[in-house]
């Protein structure tokens, strides 16, 4: 009964307004990888919202951000295609919807740390940031760098990878399989930092090592020097596969930093994986494209029932977070049901 009273009830609260309640007020012990959100790809693109407070306000649990690292300027590009002549989104500089916008990362960041201090109650969001070119360490653009920009800018607010370790384990994959998740309603008002590489920086042949290594290297560094505290972001694996995915990564002293997959969700329903094994093992994972899965949906203006049951089928094949185009209009966006 309580797994099909949920999902109701939350597109409810969600469309008589986001702020009335958390999205799972319903089930505080629900936790974070026992659960399934909803998230945007692209959110900050203007064609998308008019300003990233817009998409914040819609309650989504993941909203996706393109960088593209600038060495020259010591800069975090917010674009989706190579900012030539700047950045290209709806972060604002006056605040939340005042002064001019194509601003950068720092005050991308700036918008969300102004969005959480309005609304301190906010449910988990998850912030979802593509490498588009990969980090230029030389360049003064690289892990520490972003680590310490994302601390300034939201102090207090990031739940980090030390904290899922809880002092008690020795790397991200022991912790996750012990379940040290803490529940949604433990990480109201958190925000949690997923990274993943690029398409310019996979299509570039010049360029032999991904996001995903390098910030493995330096959280796997980091804990060997007792400074794991200071970073803020989870790697993820990128792209479905058979098996454990990690085995791509040839120094298997890395493979246990990765707790947070991220693929195509059409290779997790009828494409050949087997999503049970994430779940199983309590690691997170986002099903992109959920509109494509068959029968194929709108990708960005389906019926409120066409969300919400394409949520709650992906959600019943051991997504922690299904992303598609969707707008607020269906009513899906809120939503957080129990996975698996």
């Amino acid at each position: 009964m309580r797994r099909t009273l949920l999902p109701v009830v939350l597109l409810v609260s969600a469309l008589v307004g986001f702020a009335a309640a958390p999205a799972a007020a319903d089930e505080p012990g629900l936790g974070l990888s026992h659960s399934t959100s909803v998230g945007v790809h692209n959110a900050y693109e203007k064609s998308q919202y008019p300003y990233l407070a817009d998409a914040l306000d819609t309650g989504a649990g993941l909203l996706e951000l393109d960088v593209w690292t600038d060495g020259l300027f010591k800069k975090w590009r917010v674009s989706h295609d190579y900012p030539f002549v700047g950045s290209n989104n709806n972060c604002a500089a006056g605040g939340l919807r005042a002064g001019a916008r194509d601003q950068d990362l720092a005050v991308c960041l700036d918008n969300l740390r102004a969005w959480h201090a309005a609304n301190p109650r906010h449910p988990l969001l998850i912030v979802k940031v593509e490498m588009k070119n990969g980090f230029n360490d030389r360049g003064g653009v690289g892990p520490d760098e972003l680590d310490r920009l994302i601390a300034q800018r939201l102090t207090g607010v990031v739940y980090r990878p030390a904290d899922l370790l809880r002092g008690a384990f020795t790397d991200l994959d022991a912790a996750a399989r012990a379940d040290s998740w803490p529940t949604r309603a433990e990480l109201t008002g958190r925000i949690i930092l997923e990274i993943v590489p690029g398409t310019f920086e996979r299509a570039n042949p010049l360029d032999r090592l991904w996001t995903d290594v390098e910030y493995a290297r330096y959280l796997h560094s980091l804990q060997a020097s007792g400074r794991i505290g200071e970073a803020t972001i989870f790697p993820a694996v990128l792209g479905a596969a058979a098996g454990d995915p990690r085995t791509r990564y040839a120094d298997s002293g890395l493979r246990a930093w990765f707790v947070l997959f991220d693929g195509n969700a059409t290779s997790y329903v009828g494409g050949g994986v087997d999503p049970a094994w994430y779940d199983g093992n309590h690691y997170l994972l986002v099903m992109t494209d959920a509109q494509a899965v068959a029968p194929p949906i709108d990708a960005r203006t389906p019926s409120p029932e066409e969300a919400r049951a394409r949520v709650t089928q992906l959600a019943a094949a051991h997504a922690s977070v299904v992303t598609s185009d969707w707008t607020p209009a269906t009513g899906a966006l809120p939503l957080v049901v129990p996975r698996g």
